[in-house]
């Protein structure tokens, strides 16, 4: 489902960034960076939960900082890492 969202969300959001920027290679980054964190986002939503459930904490209570920091992480530097590889 992550791989889903993430191609509609990258495909808008490139064709955006390529109408506002002018520079089609810059919406090609957010495109790739949002299906990166997307997939990421997806997979920590069920992994971090199962673990913690595992180890006999509250998922309810525990997973939600957790899967925003996983995510919040993994976009900032999908982002930024995917731009200096890309555009540097």
């Amino acid at each position: 489902m992550g791989l889903i969202n993430g191609v509609i969300f990258a495909l808008t959001m490139g064709v955006i960034g390529v109408i506002w920027f002018g520079t089609p290679i810059l919406g090609v980054v957010i495109g790739v960076a949002m299906v990166v964190n997307l997939v990421v986002a997806g997979l920590a939503g069920i992994i971090i939960p199962v673990t913690l459930e595992r180890m006999d904490i509250d998922p309810a209570l525990a997973s939600g900082a957790f899967v925003t920091t996983v995510t919040d992480v993994v976009g900032f530097f999908a982002f930024l890492g995917l731009a200096a590889v890309m555009l540097l």
